[in-house]
């Protein structure tokens, strides 16, 4: 009987490469300190999801490696960039990201929309090296990350988020906000990873459903954990969205029956796998299960 799939060792070995390159790759001498406040946003903190799931859906396709880990730290990037412009008085209006004071914060309001943006663009520099990466595979990871980040998923999610404080959503439409706001990140960290390699057409559509499903999950835990853990605990504001009036999973479905719905969706994500046929998904069941268990 094969031993257990150990998440812990299989994640340590590829955080500790994530967190080299991302050092490497946000540089600190940007001028008039934009380096630093860049450096600020990504590094010190985070639980670096997006970049895992990159590089186990690679793996489960025998993807090309140094892509994975430019793709990886180049959607982390994305995410980190979205948390500075998301917690700016403008749109959430935070003070604590990842148990620290947020960007704006330290840094001024001006700094961090310019690290933001900085942040933006190095993601897809990273993504084109001058070798060492096939064109296809370079010219496909920058379709799914635009795709992903822009006004198809994350930036549209944002929107209507914004636009729907006050406002009395059903479960389809808080559904459509979030498989865009978080999910489309999540789902487009999977892609990417598969765009590695060269999967079969069953194990995309399988690994396609498994990127929606995780990423729908994540935010119906994230809407659990701002009613039930302190901010201590979560790094950020706890509360903030039932303080804003927004709509949340928790506000439309309820706190018990948004946490079965956390567990079905676990359940779809782990079809999904067994569907793709690929000879090992355990971690990307684990990270799935890592998903929906997280306290933070």
């Amino acid at each position: 009987m094969p031993a257990p799939f150990d998440l812990g060792a299989w994640s340590g070995e590829r955080l500790a490469r994530i967190e080299r390159a991302l050092s490497d790759w946000v540089v600190a001498d940007a001028p008039a300190g934009l380096g630093e406040a860049m450096r600020y946003a990504v590094l010190d903190g985070g639980k670096r999801l997006r970049p895992l799931l990159v590089l186990a859906a690679s793996e489960a396709v025998g993807g090309h490696d140094e892509a994975a880990l430019r793709a990886g730290c180049a959607v982390e990037l994305i995410h980190a960039y979205s948390l500075v412009h998301d917690d700016m008085p403008c749109m959430d209006d935070d003070v604590l990201r990842r148990g620290k004071p947020t960007v704006h914060v330290k840094f001024g309001q001006a700094q961090a929309l310019l690290a933001g943006d900085a942040l933006q663009a190095l993601a897809f520099e990273l993504l084109v090296p001058e070798a060492g990466v096939p064109d296809r595979v370079q010219a496909a990871l920058c379709r799914l990350l635009a795709r992903a980040a822009g006004h198809f998923g994350m930036a549209g999610g944002q929107a209507i988020d914004l636009a729907s404080v006050g406002l009395a959503l059903d479960e389809h439409q808080l559904r459509e906000m979030h498989r865009r706001k978080t999910g489309a990140l999540l789902e487009g960290s999977v892609m990417m990873g598969a765009a590695c390699g060269s999967p079969p057409p069953e194990a995309l559509r399988a690994l396609q459903a498994y990127g929606a499903a995780i990423g729908l999950a994540f935010q119906v835990v994230d809407d659990i954990l701002d009613v039930t853990a302190d901010s201590a605990t979560l790094g950020k504001t706890a509360g903030k969205d039932a303080d804003q009036n927004k709509p949340t999973y928790v506000s439309v479905l309820g706190l018990e029956r948004s946490r079965a719905y956390a567990r079905e969706l676990l359940e779809e994500a782990r079809a999904a796998l067994a569907a793709s046929r690929l000879a090992d998904t355990r971690a990307l069941e684990a990270l799935a299960t890592m998903v929906v268990a997280r306290d933070n």
